[in-house]
């Protein structure tokens, strides 16, 4: 019988934890609500059509809204982030290979991770992608 008070009191201590996350993310979305209350009260709503138009840097709008982006800048995004998880997934690899007795295994598995990113960027470069035209 002991054994389950410990544990009701082990149980109420880890969720005393997350009492205090509620707690804080509950008087942060009270403060959001208040904070954009408050500016609806106080700013003066005057619409006029030049207040409704489109901004371009001070500068009349022309034309049509919409605009194309070509499908490469895309491309250039989606490398770069792949590049970035492999910067980041080097700093950890780094310590454990420091680390005594994993040496061996961790350089195999950075080799096999930088053999699948190789064989991408081989395929980007031989599908033309990395060519700024």
């Amino acid at each position: 019988m002991p054994d389950m008070f410990a544990a009701d009191a082990v149980a109420a201590g880890y969720f005393d934890g997350y009492g205090v996350v509620g707690l804080v993310a509950v008087l942060g979305l009270l403060f959001v609500a208040v904070a954009f209350g408050g500016a609806r009260l106080l700013r003066p709503a005057v619409p006029t059509p030049e207040k409704l138009l489109t901004y371009e840097c001070g500068v009349d709008p022309v034309g049509e809204g919409w605009a194309h982006t070509q499908v490469r800048y895309y491309v250039y995004a989606f490398l770069y982030v792949i590049f970035a998880v492999d910067a980041i997934f080097l700093f950890p690899w780094a310590t454990v290979f420091a680390a005594p007795g994993y040496g061996a295994v961790t350089l195999v598995e950075m080799f096999i991770f930088l053999g699948f990113l190789a064989v991408g960027l081989l395929y980007a470069w031989k599908k033309g992608v990395l060519e700024w035209t």
